[in-house]
């Protein structure tokens, strides 16, 4: 059974930092692109970051650069984003995204239930 289980979410002050996790099971995680989206509400969903299997690459968007960091762990099958000088207007629901890239998985998308942030002003 494949889940991504997100975890890390909450309340921080404008200027403050979270880091988000994502465990993943029942895939082949290495083999996956991983990705974290956002929905704030009333919005749609946004792509924020994307990490690459096999060390093929990071793409980050716009609003993300220079204060978000993705990373990942093969070994332990998790998805991380460390948030720094968070903003009111990063306030949403994060969710985790693994993307099959390759053979039999390639254009399967699996997704987290999300872990909400909430940004004070």
């Amino acid at each position: 059974q494949v889940q991504l289980v997100e975890s890390g979410g909450g309340l921080v002050q404008n200027g403050g930092a979270l880091r988000l996790s994502c465990h993943a099971s029942g895939f082949d995680f290495s083999r996956y692109t991983m990705q974290w989206y956002r929905q704030a509400p009333g919005q749609e969903r946004e792509f924020i970051a994307r990490i690459r299997a096999f060390g093929a690459g990071i793409d980050y968007a716009d609003s993300a650069k220079g204060r978000f960091t993705i990373s990942r762990d093969d070994v332990g099958q998790s998805l991380f984003l460390q948030m720094n000088n968070l903003r009111y207007d990063d306030t949403a629901i994060y969710y985790c995204n693994a993307r099959g890239i390759f053979g039999a998985d390639a254009g399967t998308d699996y997704w987290g239930q999300g872990t909400q942030v909430t940004v004070s002003s």
